[in-house]
């Protein structure tokens, strides 16, 4: 059965509280096998017979919001595309002088030509952005609490649910499950 890695948006900050205890035992409920979590922030390794990604995606968001109360939005990778996509950020040259941090803002969909442009041409001192396909790759020399390139905005500008990643938890994650059979 295929593996599939889960990035919930918004889970456990704001109020919006899941044990994951309570979500791997929804996920296991609705069907999903092998269900681990990484770390309170809502990353999720599940297999399943579905075979695409945006399935898996709408069953884990029906399932746990069903189960939590409120809406989680999944967004769903394999684990061959986390190790490309941690292998080509890896390759990527620093976008800004001096000691930045990177992010990626993973994106339920393609990342259209227009917001593409706005992200890449994201001028603000302390911050850049590239897009790579239907991720969003950011790097920042201002503490990520102080960014005006948020969450929020790169949804407002990409029309795409999307949730964020500091490169080292997607490291683990990817380290964890990358090499997950897919």
């Amino acid at each position: 059965m295929p593996s599939y890695v889960a990035f919930l948006r918004a889970v456990n900050v704001g109020g919006r509280n899941v044990k994951m205890a309570d979500l791997r035992a929804a996920l296991t409920d609705a069907g999903f096998t092998d269900v681990a979590t990484h770390i309170q922030s809502g990353n999720v390794r599940v297999r399943t017979s579905l075979r695409s990604p945006q399935r898996v995606a709408a069953s884990i968001r029906e399932s746990l919001t069903a189960a939590a109360g409120f809406d989680i939005p999944a967004i769903v990778r394999t684990p061959a595309e986390l190790t490309a996509l941690v292998g080509t950020v890896d390759a990527i040259p620093a976008l800004l002088p001096g000691e930045g941090r990177r992010y990626v803002a993973f994106a339920d969909g393609p990342v259209g030509e227009a917001a593409q442009a706005t992200l890449e041409g994201w001028s603000t001192p302390g911050e850049r952005a590239l897009v790579l396909g239907s991720d969003i790759m950011a790097e920042l020399t201002v503490g990520f609490h102080k960014t005006t390139l948020t969450n929020a905005r790169i949804e407002r500008i990409t029309g795409r649910i999307t949730t964020w990643r500091d490169l080292k938890v997607l490291r683990q994650v990817t380290d964890l499950w990358g090499g997950s059979t897919s």
